[in-house]
């Protein structure tokens, strides 16, 4: 969104006046509680530079969300400011039968999907993958103490989840990642929580495939007792060895 209309008037976000406004609004809803609803309302009724708080609040999930799905940051980052955009021009129609939340979360699912057809790189998310198919990919496995020591965990993590079929990356980033319930998460992708359930537990298998596909044969190696320790405990149980043949014997 390039402006925001505030009486009646859109404005762009550099003009000093709107950049004020804005941001004792964002001070006003952070130390008043506002709810998403809460802003809602302001903004139907004709506090528009309130959405900017709704923005702020959901940047990141939609961003998590539509990536899992896209895997390809420059499309989810337009998939972002469409959900806003489509959210914005049917704010009215969102009726309270779900959290906001939700409702807007379903948007940005809905809206990455249509794009990822378009670009035929996805069906659904219903087309669940076989685990003994696309997620063996080979790869030489990073080193986990490296890893660990360089700080890199947290890629390491994002690169795993990156091989996955985007049907167990977006249910794990719903449910493990972005901590949403059973029943929320089944909503926004509009299936039974039972088919929510079974596809976590398929995504989480994945996961661990995965996991092991990149870890496992360095994870032996981390753990290997290296050649001197092996020299160094041999040759002390043979000492051992040695002073009891040269005790006296009673």
């Amino acid at each position: 969104m390039n402006s925001i209309k505030q009486d009646g008037n859109f404005v762009r976000q550099s003009d000093p006046e709107w950049n004020m406004a804005t941001s004792t609004l964002l001070s006003q809803a952070e130390r008043e509680a506002w709810s998403d609803e809460d802003v809602v309302k302001r903004v139907l009724s004709g506090e528009t530079g309130a959405y900017e708080i709704i923005m702020r609040r959901y940047n990141q999930r939609l961003y998590r969300v539509s990536l899992s799905i896209l895997k390809d940051e420059a499309e989810s980052e337009d998939v972002i400011q469409e959900t806003y955009v489509r959210a914005f021009e049917h704010l009215s129609q969102f009726a309270g039968r779900s959290k906001f939340s939700t409702w807007l979360t379903r948007i940005a699912v809905n809206e990455a999907l249509a794009r990822a057809r378009r670009n035929h790189r996805s069906d659904s998310l219903d087309d669940v993958a076989s685990l003994d198919g696309e997620l063996n990919m080979p790869s030489s496995g990073p080193d986990p103490e490296k890893i660990a020591a360089s700080g890199e965990m947290s890629g390491f993590i994002r690169k795993i989840l990156l091989r996955l079929p985007a049907q167990h990356f977006t249910v794990i980033m719903l449910r493990d990642v972005e901590e949403m319930s059973t029943a929320e998460a089944a909503e926004v992708l509009e299936i039974s929580e039972e088919n929510l359930k079974v596809r976590l537990h398929r995504a989480r298998a994945a996961f661990r495939d995965q996991l092991y596909d990149l870890v496992g044969p360095e994870a032996r190696r981390a753990f290997a007792f290296e050649a001197p320790r092996c020299d160094r405990i041999v040759a002390a149980v043979f000492s051992k060895f040695a002073d009891r043949e040269s005790e006296p014997r009673i």
